[in-house]
């Protein structure tokens, strides 16, 4: 969608060691170019463009001070890290992101010698490149840790547990606040970068340090009050008092669009004794992008788009998102229940709360990238009679699971548990999938476990949660457009544990769990057209399962194939321990059991991500007809008893 620009200086550098040829005066043009060709390649794929254009002077001045890949580079999150493999022998392929076969959107190691760790959750990176600097410390090894965290990052308690151990690495240890959106920072000019320069710089370390033994020869009221007067004279300039009692050395803050200023700060830290350091860089998201710098939260995932005018390839009209119907169910809900609450942790469009917000914003509570506390607080919500819906990721959620097994199941407190992007989701990959919240969820005492086939079952499930006041409760639903099928003008409460027969047959039975239904029901159309009767059953419940319906239709049938949208260790098994229990196979049943292979899956369109996890109608024919070949009549013979 957009042509490729013209880069003399960038087409010189393939590595970092080619960044560091340059002249420091044609940084400046070097990291024009380098903003333009992300911009070009982005337009081409679709991808996060906000936060990548905020980092490229921070991505070229690291590069070029330290010596990576030696020196550990660890980015945060990973979604900004565009620029970073462009200049790191990734750009012959950064038409290729996001997509079947091609690179990553966020660091991998096994991509890149300059990926040292892998990161797509937030929050991480301290603690990563912690590990990286005490390792060289131990083995007396060079090569420090640099990790570049966000303003959003440090809103997660991890970030801080790892800032509270940094001192074991020393000056192995550079920490980047990526400071670009909640301006807790003073206004950034050149009298801030002055004293940053200044308070980095060795002749000011080591004046330092003198004044500190001195200080150490005082009485201890005076020592006291000298090193208090020290941080408060620097925290009164420039901020940063937190993480001096962290025990990081603060410098900031800069501007990290100036390469004239970061360039020496960085070369004054790398050059130091002191440390751990953290460096406060302030920057715009969406920088050099007009379109991307107005619109910061619409530029900061995009789909193709054209590069002159800023304007995305727009899907064609469909159905409606799964998070945008809960969120218009539950604040509909929320119109005549005053009890209902909604919680995200910092992603209110992506679970559909902006929309309940609207209408009912003192009862929306977004935590930041908190979710241990979002569980909990939802539980402390619950404990008190609200009817709190906590609206998580389900890849996210799996960084609660102690809060969801400690705080909520064994208290069985009924906070309300809305899992988005249940199953596979395409270009994110195998980070934000949402492959293991059945199996982790329906392990646990106290616990209902419900998936929606389509969005009108995600219309009855999340009234079903409003109502159930009698323990936990979870509801998953994938990313994306519903089937089109018509919305329930009135929800119905659904009974607890019951599923219902979609389409009723004699010889083979698909148990659904999800959205997997649609699938079920075309592999239905085609054994019954070689002459399988076939049942349908879309389970709804996990846990508890449907014990009549399941024995029942396990009698009943020859082959009985479950199918789900998660691992193993979800529905099957359940189904499989509840059959062994019963004897239910004892007779002869072929029962099988479909779900996601044991493997992460890269990223590809969702269809193909299906079709690799032999999930779709084909594969399940194919499941029946393997089967029922094991019996000796074969068959055809099967199918003439039908």
């Amino acid at each position: 969608m957009t042509d490729v620009p013209h880069t003399p200086l960038l087409d010189t550098v393939d590595v970092p060691a080619d960044l560091r040829k340059l002249k420091p005066e044609q940084l400046r043009a070097f990291a024009d170019e380098l903003r333009a060709e992300m911009i070009s390649a982005v337009g081409t794929t679709g991808g996060h463009l906000g936060s990548g254009l905020g980092v490229v002077e921070l991505t070229v001045a690291i590069h070029y001070v330290f010596d990576t890949p030696r020196d550990k580079l660890v980015w945060d999150v990973g979604h900004q890290c565009y620029p970073h493999k462009i200049i790191t022998g990734r750009r012959d392929r950064i038409r290729t992101l996001r997509t079947g076969g091609g690179i990553s959107g966020f660091t991998k190691r096994s991509e890149s010698e300059y990926d040292p760790f892998g990161a797509a959750h937030s929050s991480t990176s301290i603690s990563a490149a912690l590990g990286f600097a005490v390792a060289n410390k131990l083995r007396q090894e060079p090569g420090r840790a640099i990790a570049v965290i966000g303003d959003g990052s440090m809103s997660a308690g991890m970030a801080y547990e790892a800032m509270n151990n940094a001192q074991q690495a020393g000056n192995r240890l550079v920490v980047i606040l990526n400071d670009n959106d909640m301006s807790i920072a003073p206004p950034v000019g050149g009298l801030s970068a002055y004293l940053a320069r200044l308070v980095s710089s060795r002749p000011f370390l080591e004046l330092r340090e003198i004044a500190r033994r001195f200080a150490r020869k005082l009485p201890e009221p005076l020592h006291k009050a000298a090193r208090k007067t020290d941080e408060f004279a620097r925290g009164m300039a420039m901020g940063g008092t937190l993480f001096e009692e962290l025990g990081f050395y603060y410098v900031g803050p800069i501007d990290g669009h100036n390469l004239d200023h970061l360039i020496p700060v960085l070369e004054n830290v790398r050059d130091s004794d002191h440390g751990p350091v953290l460096i406060h860089a302030v920057t715009t998201k969406g920088k050099g992008y007009a379109p991307a710098e107005a619109a910061a939260d619409k530029y900061h995932g995009v789909q193709k788009f054209d590069v002159i005018t800023g304007e995305q390839a727009k899907a064609p009209p469909g159905p409606p998102a799964y998070q945008n119907v809960f969120g218009e169910t539950l604040a509909k809900l929320a119109e005549t229940d005053k009890r209902i609450v909604a919680i995200t942790a910092a992603m209110p469009s992506g679970t559909g709360v902006d929309k309940f917000a609207k209408a009912h914003p003192t009862r929306t509570f977004d935590v930041g990238i908190a979710e241990q506390h979002a569980v909990t607080f939802a539980a402390g919500l619950a404990a008190q009679g609200m009817r709190p819906f906590a609206a998580i990721y389900s890849t996210f959620l799996q960084r609660a699971y102690d809060q969801v097994v400690h705080d909520v199941a064994i208290q069985n407190l009924p906070v309300r548990f809305a899992i988005d992007r249940a199953g596979l989701v395409g270009a994110d990959g195998s980070t934000h999938a949402g492959s293991f919240d059945v199996t982790y969820l329906a392990t646990l005492p106290n616990m209902v476990v419900m998936a929606a086939a389509d969005e009108a079952e995600l219309v009855h499930m999340t009234y079903t949660a409003a109502e159930h006041d009698d323990g936990p409760i979870a509801f998953r639903y994938p990313r994306g457009n519903g089937t089109g099928v018509a919305l329930p003008a009135v929800p119905e409460k659904l009974e607890i544990g019951k599923g219902r027969v979609v389409r009723q047959g004699k010889t083979v039975a698909i148990l659904s769990l999800g959205t997997r239904l649609a699938e079920a029901l075309k592999a239905a159309d085609t054994l019954e057209a070689r002459g399988l009767s076939t049942s349908v059953i879309d389970l709804r419940f996990a846990k508890p399962l449907d014990e009549e319906l399941i024995r029942r239709t396990l009698a009943g049938h020859e082959v009985c194939v479950t199918i789900e949208e998660g691992s193993i260790g979800g529905l099957g098994a359940h189904v499989l321990t509840l059959a062994s229990d019963e004897g239910l196979i004892d007779a002869g049943l072929k029962l099988r059991t479909m779900r996601l292979p044991d493997v992460f899956q890269d990223q590809d369109k969702p269809e193909a991500q299906y079709e690799a996890a032999g999930l779709n109608a084909p594969q399940i024919v194919e499941t029946v007809l393997k089967a029922l070949r094991h019996n000796s009549a074969g068959v055809e013979e099967a199918g003439a008893r039908a």
